[in-house]
């Protein structure tokens, strides 16, 4: 019962735009499959916990939504920031939470948007990263063996084994270095020397370690720590409403992980994809004769390597003629149209729409 998750779910998701908006973010949509992303991670971590400890943080703007999808969880369980700080002040947020429940608590921190194969090595994974958590104070981080150089994902070099025997079998080596996303060529430098693993975003913990960790590397998240975890659910909003502005805005990577000694690499050996972008959506998709990836129906005329994502509640045909690897998306209200290769640069598009007072409704 001192073992709990983690769930993040406050991201806005701009790089799937025009279908994420604001209110009805990625993770809270079911762009594969009948089940949106913050249900299937809660769908994988369900016979881990109890669904009395699981704990989402989210966002003002957000939270009914999560509760809508999440109906099996306590309401108290689903805790809203009043305005974005990055996620080192998510993850204080929810080990403050965990704190107030379980001073002893052990906790994995899992981002709600991810797509994972293979639940059942994944779930592995999780159990000997707790076992470990519990044991010793080390933060536990997922690193996921590459299958390809590449550019999109941070990276970690894994040094020695850590020594130890867990029951699902996992692997523990000691963290060298975290590397920034790389070009195409060291990426591939990474990849042959077998020494690096994807950075997949997934964290275990004690209340203990990230307490220590933060106390000594981030000494003003360690207070606020303190100081929500001595709050009962009812005070959690107003205080977070007062002081949540004034937080740092910092990555845990870059607060805390790139900072500590004390990091263990899990070696996930499940298949793993973060979606950050409609490219990465398409190579879930199966391909035509011609490489266009579809959700829809699509009549194309010499129209090649294009993604084309119909989400209109009245869907009709989208025809395309010597249209070569292109991003199309249409919704009720928005259409976007893309070079596939500038996939990144959408979230530039959403900025454009919160600053034009006409179009802001659709941000």
């Amino acid at each position: 019962m001192d073992r709990y998750v983690i769930i993040m779910a406050g991201g806005r998701g701009e790089r799937f735009w025009p279908l994420s908006r604001e209110e009805s973010p990625k993770q809270l949509l079911s762009l594969l499959g009948d089940r949106s992303f913050l249900q299937q991670c809660h769908d994988r971590v369900r016979n881990l916990v109890p669904d009395g400890n699981v704990l989402v943080v989210t966002n003002t703007r957000q939270r009914s939504g999560v509760m809508e999808q999440l109906p099996g969880l306590p309401a108290e369980n689903i805790v809203a920031e009043p305005c974005g700080r990055d996620t080192c002040a998510a993850v204080t947020l929810g080990a403050a939470l965990v704190r107030a429940r379980s001073p002893r608590g052990v906790m994995a921190v899992l981002p709600a948007d991810h797509l994972i194969g293979d639940v059942e090595s994944f779930a592995g994974t999780l159990e000997d990263g707790f076992v470990l958590a519990e044991r010793e104070e080390v933060i536990v981080t997922v690193g996921i063996e590459p299958t390809e150089p590449a550019i999109g994902y941070g990276y970690i070099l894994r040094g020695a084994a850590h020594e130890g025997s867990f029951p699902r079998g996992t692997l523990f080596h000691h963290s060298e270095r975290f590397v920034e996303k790389p070009d195409l060529p060291t990426a591939r430098e990474y990849l042959q020397s077998g020494r690096h693993v994807w950075n997949a975003g997934m964290f275990l913990w004690s209340c203990d370690t990230i307490a220590g960790a933060l106390r000594r590397h981030v000494p003003r998240m360690a207070d606020a720590l303190d100081r929500w975890s001595a709050l009962s659910p009812a005070e959690v909003a107003p205080v977070l409403e007062r002081e949540y502005p004034g937080l740092e805005r910092i990555s845990i990577d870059y607060a805390l992980l790139e900072k500590a000694g004390n990091v263990v690499i899990a070696t996930g050996n499940f298949p793993w994809d973060d979606l950050g972008t409609w490219t990465a959506l398409a190579r879930h998709l199966e391909a035509d004769g011609e490489g266009n990836r579809v959700v829809g129906d699509l009549l194309p005329l010499d129209s090649g390597g294009n993604i084309v994502y119909d989400a209109r509640s009245k869907r009709g045909t989208v025809g395309l003629v010597g249209v070569r690897d292109a991003l199309v998306v249409l919704t009720d209200d928005a259409v976007l149209v893309a070079d596939r290769g500038r996939a990144q640069e959408i979230k530039e598009l959403v900025r454009l729409l919160a600053a034009d007072e006409r179009r802001r409704h659709l941000a």
